[in-house]
């Protein structure tokens, strides 16, 4: 697909890369010509330098023959300008990313006039995210498919974990729960398993199931924390705007440490249950003064990957029950998890996730859409959901008759709300929807599950 991204900031960038890999032709417009030429120096891109709401710079961009434009600068005006601009030069489809709150409830309204196939919020994307962690504190990391009717969540091996030396098989029989173990990380390797593959103390495992069957495995491997009752949040960006609403409306007691007091002053006025504090979040008698040590979730959300870092790893070290870190360099995965930090959010990644998504979805052949998709294990494995909408051959047809490729995994079916964990004997059908784990293949449709 022919695609320009307009904005190659943290999150255009990412994007670029993303859309690269899956094999896209990209173009890529900004003002900064550093900035456009560390891109097309990195990565197999055409570069443009000028606005992106600029006629003449989207006709030599080529935006008229397009099959999408995305507009992911810092500017959401300007992104609604290039989307109008490129519909009318005769763009397929148009993606704007739109951060201002004030502007969410209008754009459900004015899209079909404004010509958006989709706008996209990283901020709340990641607030959503975080509160879904909140809502399950035992977790890592964790992803809803099928409507929130099936979880994918990332646990630990730690020591003394029942879990150490039991292989899948044995996992399956000792439990008999309906949960299903889809990857294993193992010092910077990732692993698909099989029956036979053993768990060792470290592991970073991903399974799933309904909610319900994973909460009762945790609880019977013990690792089941309690329900998160106060959040300490360090940073009152956008993020903490769209996730202290979310949190209050859970019952979560929420505190908020912000710098600046005209921030703070608006946030008190959105979030009238919140406790606001202006100061330092990096300093620690104030985080100590503000109970930190006493909180069930602390959250770091300054718009500084090394602050967060350092006050999560003291809010670690104080033994906080749930600690969540925002980082914008993935590169700081490895000094995270040493210090113990396990969950890390990244509104960029989250992003362009969804944007892959939509691309796919565009592309399918089948009829089998790409409902959600989820980068998982730091990025490593891909969890992708197919709705089934048309008839295929391979439908009906017994798992255990069909040749999948390696490195691949379904993960489990959802069939008229009811949760499988597959089997051989188990099958495909019109209208189920399939979810499918693979640390190899790039899936577009259902079909390419097949070897």
């Amino acid at each position: 697909m022919k695609i320009v991204v307009v904005g190659d900031g943290k999150v255009g960038a990412t994007l670029v890369s993303q859309l690269v890999k899956e094999g896209h032709d990209v173009t890529v417009i900004d003002n900064n010509a550093a900035v456009l030429r560390r891109s097309t120096d990195t990565m197999d891109v055409l570069g443009i330098h000028g606005n992106g709401a600029s006629y003449a710079i989207q006709r030599e961009a080529g935006v008229q023959d397009a099959d999408l434009l995305i507009a992911a600068t810092s500017a959401d005006e300007l992104n609604i300008l290039s989307c109008m601009l490129a519909k009318k030069l005769g763009a397929k489809h148009t993606i704007a990313r739109v951060r201002n709150p004030e502007y969410a409830e209008q754009l459900t309204m004015l899209r079909e006039d404004l010509g958006l196939s989709m706008s996209i919020n990283p901020e709340l994307a990641a607030a959503v995210e975080i509160s879904r962690i909140i809502r399950f504190p035992s977790a890592i990391k964790m992803d809803s498919f099928a409507k929130g009717r099936v979880e994918l969540v990332e646990i630990k091996v730690r020591e003394n974990s029942p879990l150490v030396g039991q292989s899948m098989a044995s996992i399956s029989q000792k439990y008999n729960v309906k949960i299903l173990i889809c990857a294993v990380q193992r010092k910077g390797e990732v692993y698909i398993p099989s029956g036979d593959f053993v768990l060792q103390q470290g592991d970073k495992i991903t399974l799933t199931g309904v909610p319900r069957e994973i909460e009762d495995f945790f609880r019977t491997i013990g690792v089941l924390k309690e329900k998160v009752k106060s959040a300490l949040i360090v940073g009152g960006g956008r993020i903490t705007f769209y996730l202290g609403r979310i949190l209050s409306k859970m019952g979560v007691k929420v505190k908020i440490i912000e710098r600046n007091p005209d921030r703070c002053q608006q946030l008190s006025v959105v979030m009238p249950k919140a406790t606001l504090i202006c100061g330092d979040g990096t300093d620690e008698e104030l985080l100590l003064e503000e109970g930190i040590a006493d909180t069930d979730a602390f959250i770091a959300l300054i718009d500084n990957d090394e602050e967060n870092i350092i006050i999560s790893m003291y809010a670690t070290s104080l033994g906080v029950n749930k600690v969540i870190t925002k980082v914008n360099r993935l590169s700081f995965a490895g000094i995270m998890e040493r210090a113990g930090i396990d969950s890390v959010i990244s509104p960029k990644f989250i992003t362009a996730d969804q944007i892959v998504r939509y691309v796919r979805a565009m592309q399918n052949s089948l009829g089998s859409n790409v409902e959600t998709l989820h980068k998982i294990v730091d990025n490593k494995v891909e969890a992708v959901e197919f709705v089934v909408r048309e008839k295929a051959k391979f439908l009906g047809t017994p798992l255990k008759n069909l040749e999948l490729k390696p490195n691949l995994l379904l993960a489990c079916i959802i069939r008229k709300g009811k949760h499988i964990i597959p089997s051989g004997d188990d099958t495909m059908e019109l209208g189920d929807s399939v979810l499918v784990v693979t640390s190899t293949w790039q899936l577009k449709d259902l079909k390419d599950i097949l070897a």
